[in-house]
This record gives structure tokens, C-alpha cells and sequence, in this order.
């Protein structure tokens, strides 16, 4: 419909598929996810989870979804069957199926890694990752996660119907990667300040605001967050010292 008028047409849309995450022959999690850059996707949610060492991954399609086979050594295998979340939620879904109060808050390391960044380079990765968003250009309907350093630029963005698992493709993708900042797309909850701890992430950068306990969540981690950053503005939540500049509102 279009100035009161019906029309025929076709849309791009992006695909949601059941994405099981599978750990030495059993399953941990299951999540509605777009089926791109699921290696990432696998070792980004290994990370955030608290684990480091992936020996081997594999992708495998099934009729009815797919599969990303992990294979931890013994003893990180034994960590995370004492902990066995089973998540089987809608899209999005960062905290489906976990078992106690204290793990929805769990605590996360304090992030050491130091980075600076100006006004300017703020506004560039703003604008750098809405420009490095292909799917969302084609559907409208995905989130974009990116990582910028200020010398590089944006280096890496990935998306996915869920901003979890977008956040989780580009930690795997980046695992490796310098100290960055991590560049989202969507609102910041505290489930996404978690993940960015347990990548090490000094500063996040994000178009939308943050909850009260993400803030929180932020300030112990010792991360910088930056929200409804837009353009030429932004706001700073947390730790500011690394954001110089005389033009943020500071609202910490």
C-alpha cells in the first residue's frame, strides 16, 4: 500500500532458522538465527559463555535446522555441563532457560584493555556500520554488530535477526582481532554488556539507550558506554574517561 494505493510487489526477508549449538555430542542451546557466519556465531557464544578453547567446529544442515558441532577439551566440557542451559527461545533471546536468579546477574570480569576515542571517530563508526549492513539494506529486519578500531576503521560487522547472536557472530569473528570498540545497532541490555565483558571490550557504542542495569552492569566491568549516539550526538553511561571530547553529555 502506497499513498492509499494497493500494489503487487515482492521484498527481500531474512531467513530465521533453529540453530542448534552443539557441544562435545550434546546440545546446549538452541536459537532462532539467520544461517550466515554460524563458525562465528559458535565460537562468539563459546567466548561469552566463559570458554576460550574450540578444537574443532563443523556446520551441518538437517530438514528441519542446523547444527554448529563444537568440540571443547574434557575439562571445559565438564565446566559447562555443571551449568547446562537449555535455550530454547524466540529470537533475541539472550537469557532463555537459565536456572537460577543469580545467573540472570551473573558476575563478569573487569575489562583492562585501554582505548580512546574522540567525537569524530564516534560519528565515523555510527556511521561506518549502518553503511556495512548489506542484509538490513535488502530486509530492513536484521541487527548489525560491528568492531571499530580508530585506526582501521570498521573492520568486521556481522547480523542476524537476533542482536545476541549478531554480538556473538562478531566476537567469534574478531577473537583474535586488537583492541576495539564494540559498534550495535540495537537498544543495549544487560545480557549484551556481559557479552562484551567476557570479549574484553573497553567500549561499546550503540544508536540505542541502555537499561538501568546494563548501566550498572557497565560500570562494574569497567566499560565504557556509549548510547543514542546519532549523527553528531551522543551520550556517555559509563566510565567517560576513555571518550575525549567536550561535546558528550556525560549522564553517568
Amino acid at each position: 500500500m502506497s499513498n492509499g494505493r494497493a500494489r503487487e510487489a515482492s521484498r527481500a526477508l531474512p531467513e530465521e532458522v533453529p540453530v542448534a549449538l552443539v557441544y562435545n555430542g550434546t546440545t546446549q542451546a538452541v536459537m532462532m538465527a539467520t544461517p550466515s557466519d554460524l563458525e562465528d556465531f559458535g565460537r562468539g557464544f563459546t567466548r561469552t559463555e566463559g570458554l576460550r578453547e574450540v578444537v574443532s567446529i563443523e556446520v551441518v544442515t538437517h530438514p528441519k535446522g542446523i547444527e554448529v558441532q563444537m568440540w571443547l577439551p574434557d575439562a571445559q566440557a565438564e565446566a559447562l555441563a555443571s551449568r547446562r542451559r537449555a535455550m530454547a527461545g524466540p529470537v533475541g533471546c539472550g537469557l532463555c532457560g537459565i536456572d537460577s536468579l543469580e545467573e540472570a546477574d551473573r558476575a563478569v570480569p573487569k575489562v583492562t584493555a585501554e582505548l580512546t576515542l574522540t567525537a569524530p571517530q564516534i560519528a565515523k563508526a555510527m556511521a561506518d556500520l549502518r553503511a556495512g549492513q548489506a542484509l538490513h539494506d535488502r530486509t530492513r529486519a536484521v541487527h548489525g554488530a560491528g568492531f571499530f578500531e580508530p585506526d582501521q576503521g570498521l573492520v568486521t560487522v556481522r547480523e542476524d535477526v537476533g542482536r545476541h547472536n549478531a554480538l556473538d557472530k562478531l566476537i567469534g569473528a574478531v577473537a583474535d582481532t586488537t583492541v576495539g570498540a564494540i559498534v550495535l545497532t540495537s537498544r543495549v541490555s544487560i545480557e549484551m554488556v556481559q557479552k562484551a565483558a567476557m570479549a574484553g571490550a573497553p567500549v561499546i557504542l550503540a544508536v540505542s539507550a541502555p537499561t538501568t542495569l546494563a548501566v550498572e552492569t557497565a560500570e562494574a566491568a569497567n566499560i565504557t558506554l556509549v548510547a543514542l549516539a546519532r549523527a553528531d550526538t551522543f551520550e556517555i553511561f559509563a566510565h567517560p574517561h576513555r571518550i575525549h571530547t567536550e561535546d558528550a553529555t556525560d549522564v553517568a
